[in-house]
């Protein structure tokens, strides 16, 4: 599996209320999560994101509250995959489940800027820089979570899974 996309460049300590402010969660909806998707954060960032596009940040991305809204919103805006020196770990198992691709990769963060051209191979760990040429080794998805994501969560990887 692959993901390609442009970077959307974030700082340290990007919370749950910054991904999808609270006055937003009344709605389950992912379409109308995903429009107010780093809005407080990022006023023009739904307007911006093209589908595949991802998302590169530094330290404890997703801190917070444990809000499954968090990813199913950055999902549904069509984020391919986020990028960070390291995630709060309750977003990381609540991406995983809902099949948000994740990697954490601290050189790649270093080094990727706004715009960079980004492709990522989950079965190698391999974060390519198109933009500048670079390469970077992140950890590669197991063979498990990959089913995970490959079936747009872990409910549905369950309900396929128990049909065999």
């Amino acid at each position: 599996m692959k993901a390609e996309g442009r970077a959307f460049t974030y700082g340290n300590n990007v919370d749950t209320d910054v991904i999808i402010p609270a006055r937003y969660l009344n709605s389950t909806d992912p379409r109308e999560l995903a429009s107010h998707c780093m809005e407080d954060i990022d006023k023009e960032f739904i307007q911006k994101v093209k589908k595949g596009d991802m998302i590169v940040a530094k330290k404890n991305f997703g801190c917070g509250s444990s809000r499954e809204h968090a990813p199913i919103a950055i999902k549904a805006a069509g984020i391919s995959c986020v990028i960070a020196e390291t995630f709060a770990r309750i977003f990381y198992r609540n991406s995983i489940n809902i099949g948000l691709p994740i990697m954490e990769c601290p050189e790649a963060v270093k080094e990727i800027e706004d715009y960079d051209e980004i492709e990522v191979d989950f079965d190698s760990g391999i974060i390519y820089n198109k933009t500048k040429g670079t390469q970077y080794e992140g950890q590669a998805f197991p063979p498990f979570m990959q089913k995970i994501i490959k079936a747009e969560g872990l409910v549905n990887y369950i309900n396929q899974t128990s049909l065999l």
